[in-house]
């Protein structure tokens, strides 16, 4: 897609608006808030090296250091002696291995399967979660497949790993498609302290699927909150700049400039197969289930067939303290995601071969109307 592209005139204001007010911190309260997170004993011995360190963290702070190693962007970029980000690059470079994995004619046909939920016995809950039990089911079936290969994400590490975030998305692509970057250049962003983003470690495994199955619970009327935060930060996939040295990073005016010359809007994951399933106990399965499928048809990948995508109540207004009983019983449930899986299978199949089918027709319902 090809935006339409405007003359620019003097009643253009592409200048970026300003007025919020400003965040940034001074000495003392940087220093209390980098120094809080050793709270440890095992931290009292080495207060004045934790002293020497905040006095770096904060210079680091000061002089808005997010990038502090780079080097010449090359002959690939529209401005070869830009700086890019070394964490940027690496992240370029295991997106095209990744792409060069899926369009691979003679290699596996790669599925990605999300756990959306962030339950998990290894912190607070104390328990594993429903989500993560269905992933497990349609792991199981798509194993059984040959020449097939399958990675789980199971997203509530987020929540008992440490380390592990999915920072949240700062809604570049709002100014101006040009200055969101493919993959997304915001962080690591050093100087804030805004590190350890798993989202360079996810863009692959998105990129090198063929077929991709989101299973999440309902909260609050919708996803999870780890789902939201990778969708979010998946919006440099659905027309995401890959270049950063036309915006020269992020200057938010020639962004602009680009995009009202006309952006191409690039579609980086367009027709991979997708499955989507919901799972709730009280309201919002259905709806949660349609934004999900929505987003995914946005970004141009393609529903594998009617059995991929569905939502259910599992032990619908009965105790969440026997909710794993309520999916013991449910044995239809179970049998509906074993569809979803063999559905997405299918397809990806199919496609690889060339065919377009009705992936799915085959299968029998677990349940009736």
């Amino acid at each position: 897609m090809v935006s339409n592209p405007t003359s620019l005139t003097p009643e253009h204001d592409l200048e970026p608006r300003k007025g919020s007010p400003s965040p940034r911190l001074d000495e003392a309260e940087f220093k209390r808030r980098f120094l809080d997170q050793f709270q440890d004993r095992a931290y009292v011995p080495l207060s004045v090296e934790l002293g020497r360190i905040a006095e770096a963290a904060w210079d680091a702070y000061l002089h808005s250091r997010k990038s502090p190693k780079t080097r010449k962007a090359g002959p690939d970029f529209a401005d070869p002696d830009y700086d890019l980000a070394t964490d940027w690059l690496a992240a370029r470079e295991e997106i095209q291995a990744a792409q060069a994995r899926h369009d691979e004619a003679a290699g596996p046909r790669r599925f990605l399967l999300i756990s959306g939920s962030s339950r998990t016995e290894h912190t607070c809950p104390g328990e594993i979660s429903k989500t993560y039990r269905l992933i497990k089911i349609a792991e199981d079936v798509l194993r059984q497949a040959s020449h097939v290969s399958v990675e789980v994400l199971d997203l509530s590490r987020l929540t008992s790993e440490y380390g592990r975030h999915i920072h949240p998305c700062k809604a570049c692509f709002s100014t101006a498609a040009a200055l969101c970057h493919w993959p997304c250049s915001c962080y690591p962003n050093y100087s804030l302290g805004q590190v350890h983003d798993w989202m360079n470690e996810i863009y692959p495994l998105w990129v090198e699927a063929h077929g991709i199955m989101i299973i999440t619970p309902v909260n609050w009327y919708q996803v999870s909150s780890p789902v939201k935060l990778m969708m979010d930060r998946l919006v440099c996939a659905d027309g995401g700049n890959p270049d950063p040295t036309t915006t020269h990073g992020k200057h938010a005016k020639e962004a602009k400039e680009i995009e009202m010359r006309g952006w191409h809007y690039p579609r980086h994951l367009e027709e991979r197969l997708y499955s989507v399933i919901s799972h709730g106990d009280v309201e919002g399965a259905e709806n949660t289930r349609r934004s999900l499928s929505d987003w995914l048809r946005f970004m141009h990948l393609v529903p594998a067939g009617p059995l991929a995508e569905f939502d259910r109540y599992i032990g619908y207004f009965e105790p969440y303290a026997t909710s794993h009983e309520a999916l013991d019983r449910d044995k239809a449930v179970q049998e509906e995601v074993r569809n979803a899986a063999r559905t997405l299978l299918e397809a990806v199949l199919a496609k690889h071969a060339g065919h377009k089918i009705g992936a799915g027709d085959r299968l029998q319902e677990p349940r009736s109307k």
